[in-house]
């Protein structure tokens, strides 16, 4: 299924780099803006809002979850919460390395000293893949596969999957400003580009989720590394990489949510975006600190990852689909005179493909998030 979606994954790449040449935009809510009018500039950000929103939540879920094994190799303990000290407890441990190293991160105005970290994190990715992997490979003794099904329960699970797909495959938010970065911004070049990076993400996907279903079967984790023993050094050191690799992604979705916040906030003032610096400095620390503290205590209380990414990976399919369909529609009817008939339907027809593949997903999504909380 990833490999089918990954031809309109690459396609939504293109489509809002081509838009943003047009329009001369050079953020993602700002092409939808310019392109596609008010209105859906505005449930765009408001939908970016809510994604970074619920990812932020996700990443210190991950890093609690890799805390705990590692603290309980460290203090040579049985995980779980019977006869554990106090700074062993996860809500503790996840509020500490939050306000330590998230908060201090999340607040300058810039993150160009982010790019430090990046390279760190592809090697962690890389990491991980490598040792689930050699983990099939050659396996631990203490560890025996589940049942293996060879195929998907139903359709239903089938679909079930593409929200994750979306969350995993989701970086249109921010390829907008990496698309207009580069020193010849030209749509063919950057088509080669992501068509490289989405192959390579494939790979990486493919890898560790092939990898960790045939070495757990049917009792793998949601969280894979969450399967492997506590003691197992070659696993420790990857939830260390991973552990480093969000406490670098937090502060630069939250940089993209609170960028969002702040321009919905001076709109509805009636300033431009441009103006009002001299109050900008006290906003950034309250939208911060918020946003902080928000996350962090729904993180605390929301332990089960797999309910967050099945509710923002809807939003993802939106960022991936809809308003890439959206943008490729309205920018070819304002084109209907200069192209040639066919070239036009052609385009219009697979922008309107684009919104109802999204639509289906973020639909379904969001009826399963509603028919399981009433059923529970």
């Amino acid at each position: 299924m990833a490999q089918a979606m990954l031809v309109f994954i690459i396609s939504g790449l293109v489509i809002l780099a081509y838009c943003s040449q047009a329009s001369n935009e050079r953020t993602y809510q700002e092409v939808v803006w310019a392109v596609c009018g008010k209105l859906t500039g505005v449930l765009c950000e408001v939908a970016i809002a809510t994604y970074t929103f619920g990812t932020c939540i996700a990443f210190l879920i991950i890093i609690g979850d890799q805390q705990d094994k590692i603290i309980a190799v460290m203090a040579k303990e049985p995980e779980g919460p019977g006869g554990s000290p106090w700074y062993t407890d996860r809500k503790f441990t996840i509020s500490l390395t939050a306000f330590l190293f998230i908060l201090p991160l999340s607040i300058p105005r810039e993150i160009g000293f982010q790019k430090y970290a990046s390279f760190l994190s592809v090697v962690g990715t890389w990491y991980v893949t490598a040792i689930i992997i050699i983990k099939y490979i050659w396996p631990d003794k203490e560890m025996t596969p589940a049942d293996i099904l060879n195929r998907p329960a139903s359709w239903i699970a089938v679909f079930n999957a593409m929200p994750t797909i979306c969350f995993g495959f989701q970086c249109h938010v921010s390829s907008v400003p990496v698309f207009n970065s580069m020193r010849q911004p030209e749509v063919k070049t950057w088509g080669g580009v992501v068509t490289a990076a989405m192959v390579i993400a494939l790979a990486v996907y493919m890898g560790t989720g092939i990898c960790g279903f045939l070495t757990f079967g049917d009792a793998v984790d949601p969280d894979v590394l969450l399967s492997y023993p506590s003691e197992d050094m070659a696993v420790a050191v990857a939830r260390a990489f991973i552990i480093l690799s969000v406490l670098t992604s937090y502060p630069i979705l939250h940089f993209c949510g609170r960028a969002v916040i702040e321009g919905l906030w001076l709109r509805y003032q009636g300033m431009p975006v441009e103006e009002d610096v001299g109050r900008e400095r006290r906003r950034r620390v309250l939208q911060t600190l918020v946003w902080f503290l928000l996350t962090l205590l729904l993180a605390l209380f929301i332990p089960d990852i797999g309910k967050v990414i099945s509710v923002i990976g809807g939003l993802a399919a939106c960022f991936i689909f809809v308003f890439p369909g959206l943008c490729l529609i309205q920018a070819k009817l304002s084109e209907m005179e200069e192209v040639k008939p066919a070239s036009w339907w052609a385009m219009v027809s697979y922008g309107v493909l684009l919104v109802t593949l999204g639509a289906f997903i973020f639909g379904q999504t969001t009826a399963n998030a509603i028919f399981v909380d009433l059923l529970a």
